[in-house]
């Protein structure tokens, strides 16, 4: 019997949870080694990156390098009552975030900026279940997808997993929004745009 969206979902995140802290951190450091080598890099100015959250990939250290670095990052604020993201600009996650949206650190938007999601040259988003056709499977909110789809449809969208996320194929549906590049701890994988199979891309 072929597993649905759900059940696919509780099984990998439940697989992703069992990881070690330092099994979780060390495939993270992997994840962000290998996001560094993309060559697209020395275009971004402005980058949009979600902030980890219970056994997602780790992303401090991106954000904290990027900012090191001069590259302005946006982070996700929830809205829950508009069912969107809005992108703040931070710049120092430990003076910057608190708890927000389902304890999911945010930025206090009494006193971040907002970036125009116009100016976003990539997103770096997560997720529960991925494949390397540019298949993405969330959380189930459906808030990266809107925002991928209304606020930046012009931004990179890269996807950060571990491996035992990745399926041979993830069951889709027409508002889910693909991935232009897949990176692991192990792999990199980039999906031309022409050969994505998806209703909104």
């Amino acid at each position: 019997m072929k597993e649905d969206r759900q059940e696919l979902r509780q099984r990998i995140l439940g697989t992703r949870d069992g990881l070690s802290e330092n099994d979780r951190h060390a495939k993270s450091l992997s994840v962000m080694h290998n996001f560094w080598t993309l060559p697209e890099m020395e275009h971004w100015s402005t980058l949009f990156i979600y902030v980890n959250f219970r056994s997602e990939v780790e992303t401090m250290g991106l954000i904290k390098r990027c900012i090191h670095q001069g590259i302005r990052v946006a982070v996700p604020l929830v809205d829950a009552s508009a069912v969107c993201m809005v992108p703040l600009l931070i710049s120092d996650p430990g003076r910057d975030l608190k708890p927000g949206y389902y304890n999911i650190p945010e930025p206090d938007p009494q006193k971040a900026l907002r970036v125009a999601a116009a100016e976003i040259d990539a997103a770096v988003i997560p997720g529960s279940v991925f494949d390397i056709h540019g298949g993405r499977l969330g959380y189930g909110g459906g808030y990266y997808d809107r925002f991928l789809l209304n606020d930046a449809p012009q931004a990179k969208r890269i996807g950060f997993a571990f491996e035992l996320q990745v399926v041979e194929k993830v069951p889709l549906e027409p508002h889910d929004q693909p991935l232009d590049i897949l990176i692991t701890e192990k792999r990199i994988v980039k999906i031309p745009r022409s050969t994505r199979e998806f209703s909104n891309a």
